[in-house]
């Protein structure tokens, strides 16, 4: 069955670069669409909770949506594979914009944080969908500029997400947040609807759906064994030995289910390949460091360097800028030469340095200086991000580009997710040690939660001070452990093969045997 399905599947002619530079609005819009959700909603939580209380579920907002959104990525790059990118993008675009209507009308934190998971089931497939979909029009040689274009769309989704989460916030109400998702989302449902048009694969073909179930399991428990690890639950608790066994039991089961299954949810012969699954790990550490570390920036900037929520996002423009930079470097020159493996060092080399200068933010450090920080980091990010995903979609058979899409997404999602949890881990432990030490009888519930910039701005100065020298030094210890983390990304870079970039006519070269093309 595998074997037939594997015969009869080929890789989608590449489309001329006309065509794809008009398609590449409406991928676009899908990317903002899902990068710009999880960041303008952080920025909201105090005026949600406000509105409809249950601050006790209120990292629920934000953990159902990342695990729902992390758990199906996978299904969607096999079944994307399978029945075609198109019909699977138009659903997920769909599926999304019902999740943010009824997310916009909750009436209560239960009704909410569940009309985010749907939001979610959506979101997973427009990140991966778009991505894939580049992958099937482009030829991996010519594919890197266009990766050039998603990074610098999902970078400016980084740095405006917190601008347009405060402004919407204060000037209308928590609920446009999502309300806002519907023009957007229909404009790239009816660009998408007219102008993408890929030849629908008609296959015979089983879905892998314990398989599906199982990776969703061991996926969701090992997020909320790192969330709830050491803050909600002590790290021997039951509930936290039991998430643990659960992730350990499901892996195991999931492994013996791909080895039989005819058409596996994540084909385990794509990590024969080295480079793979160099990348994937790669992907992984990116995720942990980047996604893990940069959380934490806009308390130290709303609190020691009393900048507002909005000025805090300008002062991250300097990385997106750096890293679009280097971003559209890569792609240009991937497609001229078609050489990528000193990308992703230099990258790695760079951004190492950027975690090392983040370090260094002390209590008097200059907006200026801050600002090089940031954009040396985000210089080492643009010559990463989307160069991996270029690597594992040219390491594995064009019929397998949705799977590596999708896991390449899914290992950097699973890596952001566990950052998230274990610097949050280190930054409140250095923080309650630093206030215990020089403030004795302070206590601090979730981690220092409490300390907003608000309410530390109407501290006493004696007090204020130890406060900002306690969040300092957490910042510095959440960067001093994500550095390790960009060195190690560099060291497996080190080891790629540079494996030469299949060009247009490697791409137009057909299986031998041809499915029949629908449309």
């Amino acid at each position: 069955m595998a074997e037939n399905a594997s015969a009869q599947a080929t890789a989608v002619p590449t489309g001329p670069r006309r065509e794809v530079l008009i398609i590449l609005p409406g991928l676009l819009l899908a990317i903002m669409l899902a990068m710009l959700d999880q960041l303008v909603v952080s920025t909201a939580l105090p005026r949600i909770v406000g509105d409809l209380g249950g601050v006790t579920h209120l990292s629920w907002v934000v953990t159902s949506y990342v695990l729902a959104s992390t758990v199906t990525t996978p299904l969607y790059g096999k079944l994307g594979d399978l029945y075609g990118r198109k019909r699977l993008l138009m659903f997920a675009i769909i599926l999304f914009l019902i999740g943010s209507a009824l997310s916009g009308l909750s009436q209560t934190m239960d009704q909410l944080i569940a009309f985010r998971a749907l939001q979610g089931l959506g979101a997973g497939g427009l990140l991966v969908g778009a991505i894939a979909t580049i992958g099937d029009l482009v030829s991996p040689r010519e594919r890197g500029q266009y990766m050039g274009y998603i990074m610098a769309a999902m970078t400016l989704a980084m740095v405006a997400g917190p601008l347009v989460g405060g402004y919407i916030t204060d000037s209308l109400s928590w609920r446009w947040i999502f309300y806002i998702n519907m023009p957007i989302g229909g404009a790239a449902l009816i660009y998408l609807a007219a102008t993408l048009h890929i030849p629908r694969r008609v296959l015979k073909h089983k879905i892998d759906y314990l398989g599906a179930v199982l990776l969703a399991v061991a996926a969701a428990s090992l997020v909320l064994l790192t969330t709830w690890g050491g803050t909600q639950y002590p790290w021997r608790s039951g509930q936290i030995i039991g998430l643990g066994t659960v992730a350990v039991g499901a892996t195991a089961a999931f492994l013996a289910v791909e080895r039989r299954a005819a058409e596996p949810v994540l084909p385990l012969h794509v990590f024969r390949s080295r480079n793979f699954s160099l990348v994937t790990a790669m992907s992984f550490l990116l995720g942990l460091a980047m996604f893990g570390a940069l959380t934490f920036l806009p308390l130290y900037q709303q609190t020691v360097q009393h900048l507002s929520a909005t000025e805090s996002g300008l002062m991250l423009i300097p990385l997106m800028l750096g890293s679009t930079v280097t971003a559209l470097i890569a792609g240009r020159v991937t497609t001229r030469t078609g050489r990528y493996k000193a990308l992703p060092i230099i990258g790695g080399g760079v951004m190492t340095v950027g975690m090392y200068l983040l370090t260094r933010l002390g209590l008097h450090t200059s907006l200026v200086t801050a600002g090089l920080y940031f954009a040396v980091l985000g210089l080492g990010m643009g010559f990463l991000m989307q160069i991996t995903t270029l690597v594992a979609q040219n390491s594995v058979e064009p019929r397998d580009i949705g799977v590596a899409s999708s896991s390449r997404t899914f290992f950097q999602q699973i890596g952001g997710s566990i950052g998230v949890a274990a610097f949050g881990a280190i930054f409140a432990h250095r923080l309650t040690a630093v206030l215990g030490a020089q403030l004795p009888g302070v206590h601090l519930d979730s981690g220092g939660g409490q300390l907003n910039p608000v309410v530390v701005a109407h501290m006493r100065p004696l007090v204020q001070h130890v406060v900002f020298s306690a969040i300092t030094q957490a910042i510095q210890e959440v960067f001093f452990f994500a550095a390790p983390a960009a060195a190690a990304v560099f060291i497996l870079a080190c080891f790629l093969k540079e494996v030469p970039l299949r060009g247009r006519s490697d791409a137009e070269q057909p299986a031998p045997e041809t499915p029949e093309l629908v449309g």
